[in-house]
């Protein structure tokens, strides 16, 4: 069994702390591997780790600890637990982290990928471009198999030469651009919207055609300010709910 190594962390001092880590050893936590170990570095070590207090380690593992994905145990220390799933509503402040935790923890399929013109409704957002790399991908609950939501991407084609389509299987595109391939990201742009499933998105999330679904479109920029990749993500309607928490400080 190997042992569980959380992912690093580039801390936004505008966002509180604890958050920020919270979220990130949450996608750690959603995503690790099968035989990664269920117990927990120390909260001294996490704390050294993301380079926080342990104070505001302490108020992260709070966090987790009541959403149920971990336990802790005087003198025995912290545990996943091994049934953890994501919960749902899920608090957004604005983190790239959020975003990646939001993704994590289901098993993803990549039904394919290939080039394609740009589609009209994305003309705004690649007006340099003729093309684009697109992904489609379909998720399902990593513990019942139940398809939650699918996702379309549109990839700028110079970014995309260096996108191995197995990592999408394995961690969010989010992640794969950041982490994996080196993207600087400086922002991403969400819109979530109510929509009805048309026929493929009937199809493919097993529910009535014309039923409530939530349509996602997050637009990734990178730090020269051109846009790398347009995520579109139908959420079973049954399955989600979002809060956006906005602080006054």
């Amino acid at each position: 069994m190997t042992a569980f190594a959380p992912d690093s962390l580039v801390l936004n001092r505008k966002l509180p702390l604890w958050y920020q880590v919270s979220q990130s050893l949450r996608a750690s936590i959603l995503g690790r591997t099968p035989d990664a170990s269920l117990r927990l570095p120390t909260e001294e070590q996490l704390a050294a780790h993301y380079g926080v207090s342990v104070l505001t380690m302490r108020q992260a593992l709070k966090e987790l600890e009541e959403e149920g994905l971990i336990s802790r145990h005087r003198r025995r220390g912290t545990f996943i637990e091994p049934g953890a799933r994501r919960s749902s509503p899920r608090r957004l402040l604005g983190s790239i982290d959020a975003i990646v935790a939001q993704q994590s923890g289901e098993r993803t399929t990549v039904l394919g990928h290939g080039t394609e013109p740009v589609p009209g409704e994305l003309a705004e957002y690649f007006p340099d471009a003729t093309e684009v790399v697109a992904y489609r991908r379909l998720r399902r609950d990593g513990e019942t198999g139940e398809p939650t939501n699918w996702a379309q991407n549109a990839v700028r084609p110079d970014v995309a030469a260096g996108l191995d389509p197995a990592d999408l299987e394995r961690w969010p595109m989010t992640k794969v651009l950041r982490d994996v391939m080196g993207v600087r990201i400086s922002r991403i742009t969400d819109t979530v919207e109510a929509r009805l499933a048309d026929p493929e998105t009937a199809a493919l999330l097993e529910v009535p055609l014309l039923s409530p679904i939530l349509h996602y479109t997050g637009v990734t920029y990178d730090e020269d300010g051109r846009v790398v990749d347009v995520a579109r993500i139908r959420y079973r309607g049954d399955r989600f709910s979002f809060t956006v928490t906005v602080e006054a400080h």
